[in-house]
Parts: C-alpha cells; sequence; structure tokens
C-alpha cells in the first residue's frame, strides 16, 4: 500500500482562502482578484493583525539570528503607523526590504518565514493587502517549525482569525 505524501502549504491556494475569510471577518466584499481598495477602510484594524501575526511568530527568527532586530524593527515601524496614521514611504519600505533581507540571511525555514511576515506587514501601511501575506507566512512559519502542516493551516490559522475577530470589533465601534 502507498504512503500517503503528508500535507503541504500551498501558498496560492491559501492565500486565497485567507483572502476569503478576512473578507469574511471584516464584511467586505470577496473577489477573485485581489484588490487593495476593498480593504482600505479597514487598512489599521489589518496593520495591527499582520503586526500581531509577525510577532506571534518572531520566536522562530530570534532562535536562529538573536541578535538580529530588523523583523522587530518592521514590526515596530508597522504599529507605530497604526498608532498615528503617519509614515515616510521611504521609512516603511526600508523597515520592509530589511526584514525580507533578514528572511535571506536566516538559516531555519521557520526564521525565513518568520521574518518575511515581518516584512509584509509593516508594508501594510502602504497597501492593506500586504495583511494577507503577512498570514500566510506566519501559518507557514509555525508549520516550518513544528515540521506539521495542520499546526499551521488549523492552530495558527485559527488564532490568527481570532485575533482579526478583536480588531474587527473595535474598528466597527469607532
Amino acid at each position: 500500500m502507498p504512503r500517503k505524501r503528508p500535507k503541504t502549504i500551498k501558498p496560492v491556494a491559501l492565500l486565497s482562502d485567507i483572502r476569503r475569510d478576512v473578507s469574511l471577518v471584516l464584511g467586505r466584499p470577496y473577489t477573485e482578484k485581489i484588490d487593495h481598495r476593498i480593504f482600505q477602510p479597514d487598512k489599521r484594524a489589518l496593520a495591527l493583525w499582520a503586526a500581531d501575526c509577525a510577532e506571534h511568530v518572531l520566536p522562530f527568527f530570534l532562535e536562529d539570528r538573536p541578535g538580529d532586530i530588523r523583523p522587530h524593527a518592521a514590526i515596530d515601524a508597522c504599529r507605530q503607523w497604526a498608532a498615528t496614521g503617519m509614515f515616510r514611504m521611504t521609512g516603511i519600505r526600508q523597515a520592509s526590504l530589511d526584514a525580507h533581507a533578514a528572511a535571506r540571511e536566516a538559516k531555519e525555514a521557520d526564521a525565513v518565514f518568520a521574518a518575511h511576515a515581518a516584512g509584509q506587514a509593516v508594508a501594510t501601511a502602504h497597501v492593506p493587502t500586504h495583511a494577507l501575506s503577512c498570514s500566510v507566512y506566519a501559518i507557514r512559519a509555525v508549520a516550518a517549525h513544528t515540521g506539521n502542516a495542520d499546526d499551521g493551516l488549523i492552530g495558527e490559522r485559527t488564532w490568527q482569525l481570532e485575533r482579526l475577530r478583536r480588531y474587527a470589533v473595535q474598528n466597527d465601534s469607532r
């Protein structure tokens, strides 16, 4: 009898699923094409959510590269933007590029995905759909860390959507 192949994460399919879930939670229409304008009213909530998602997996990066602050700095820049609504595009871009550069220098897959999550989180200040990519990277980081795709696809995704629901409620009450 042939052995079953372990479940793998397909990033494109996962991104579509995340976009559908986020649309549902935020009460936005789901479209087959990614349209950042749909999420523009929720940009701050998405940035805070993305920062939480990236921060949740940041320990994986720090295990691999303990002295490297670039992903953490990107998360801080994201939170700073969410708090003030003000940013300089050059600063946001540099924080994102720095986090992605840190990902290229990491050795372990979970660390690579965690750093990419931080780079995508800060980019949410520019385009809200970067939060969706942050979510995908964080899910992949958890799966890589544990070696079990379901830990990311089920456990991390459930955690993320619960966080997003909290921000959606806060966003609605304003």
